[in-house]
């Protein structure tokens, strides 16, 4: 029994470490609310309880853009934490090909002005046709 001592208190601890902090804001928690719209749900300036086949408006769209875009970059990083020693040919050629692809979407990205796009459709929402004509630029029609 003794070798399993740690395991058996590491399934007891474990859950109590977790479930604590869940419980301690329920003794200083308020059970009324003076303004009743801060128990509603925010949703990022939508009304939660409107239609779910709304459209987004543009605006919304490069937050998560710009927080997609970089996780494959970190992912696809993990290799180069290896030193080089440890590598062997095969290694370093896949790094290699992973930078090629990943400058090759850089200068795409840079040549369809898509970074540019994205602070502009923030900053001028306002200019519909500005943004018509971004767009247009961006994604032809023909």
């Amino acid at each position: 029994m003794s070798e399993f001592a740690p395991i058996c208190i590491y399934l007891v601890i474990g859950p109590l470490v977790s479930l604590i902090p869940l419980g301690v804001p329920f003794p200083f928690a308020s059970n009324s609310s003076i303004y009743p719209e801060k128990l509603s749900a925010n949703e990022c300036g939508f009304d939660p309880s409107g239609d779910a086949k709304s459209r987004f408006d543009i605006r919304f769209y490069p937050v998560p853009i710009l927080f997609i875009i970089p996780d494959p970059k970190v992912t696809f990083s993990f290799p180069w934490a290896v030193p080089p020693k440890k590598i062997d040919l095969f290694g370093s050629w896949s790094m290699m090909a992973f930078l090629l692809i990943l400058t090759i979407g850089s200068l795409y990205e840079w040549k369809m002005f898509t970074i540019e796009n994205l602070w502009v459709l923030k900053k001028d929402l306002e200019k519909k046709d500005k943004h018509e004509a971004i767009l247009n630029r961006a994604f032809p029609e023909d």
